[in-house]
């Protein structure tokens, strides 16, 4: 049965991260994405230039037009802005309960831009954390939530031991922006897990978080573990990285695309 994917975030311009990256990945997955957009940003692979966050009541309007025709298996929230669009999101999903909710906590763009206001991070930590199936913080964002320094890898536990009792199911902790390491740390209150983190020396890493996180989101929706899925994630955008395509002046994206590409026979090493 195809699976329906919902993500809910803001749109990036230069089609490399936000809601474009996710219904690609979707897409790539064998599923079928669908959008609300919470945010239009002037994106491109050099940065953020200007946001125009969309009125909580149209991220409403469209979270209802959704919900209550189409099935939603698995939903998928990157960037929220503001309180009011923060808490209209999670009114709507404690309302139609969807089974699986991943939240990637975007909080800073790749170029500095703040994306998450500072007055909201408190609102996403009590309305969309207890709602989490699955949290996908990388260092910064966990050090904002729990409201601890990390600065190595025997830091990352009791950050996500922190960031659990905050409501969520699971946290992976993603281990990028540490200086020896990239390894990342799933846990979920009961077990620890660990999953070797492979540097791959690009600049093409625009819209990973995001990738990964919607990944996440249709593997879950799709049958498999919390390990499983995981695993599977880390595999899917570790290539779209390794084959991360040469766009713009800036950062490019990575690849979504690689399988179906590399089947049709016109994958572009050469970027």
């Amino acid at each position: 049965m195809l699976k329906h994917l919902l993500t809910i975030a803001g749109s990036d311009s230069s089609g490399g991260a936000g809601i474009q990256a996710d219904l690609k990945t979707f897409a790539a997955h064998g599923t079928f994405g669908m959008s609300v957009i919470t945010a239009v940003t002037a994106q491109n692979t050099q940065g953020v230039t200007m946001v125009q966050n969309i009125k909580p009541e149209v991220v409403e309007a469209q979270l209802e037009a959704v919900f209550t025709d189409i099935r939603v298996d698995a939903v998928k929230i990157g960037m929220v802005s503001e309180p009011e669009i923060i808490r209209t999101i999670a009114k709507c999903l404690r309302k139609f309960k969807p089974e699986i909710i991943v939240v990637d906590p975007v909080m800073i763009s790749k170029s500095g831009f703040d994306l998450l206001e500072p007055r909201a991070c408190q609102t996403l930590i009590e309305e969309l954390l207890p709602l989490a199936t699955l949290l996908t913080p990388n260092l910064p964002e966990a050090e904002a939530i729990a409201q601890m320094k990390v600065e190595s890898k025997e830091q990352m536990r009791p950050v996500a031991e922190k960031i659990l009792s905050l409501g969520c199911r699971a946290v992976l902790v993603k281990g990028g922006h540490l200086a020896d390491t990239a390894d990342d740390l799933l846990f979920d209150g009961k077990e620890e897990l660990w999953f070797a983190g492979e540097r791959i020396h690009t600049k093409n890493t625009h819209g990973t978080g995001c990738t990964l996180s919607s990944s996440l989101a249709a593997n879950l929706a799709k049958g498999m573990s919390l390990t499983e899925a995981v695993k599977a994630s880390k595999a899917y955008v570790t290539e779209a990285i390794a084959y991360g395509i040469e766009l713009g002046k800036g950062c490019g994206p990575t690849h979504h695309f690689v399988d179906l590409y590399r089947k049709a026979g016109i994958l572009d090493t050469e970027g």
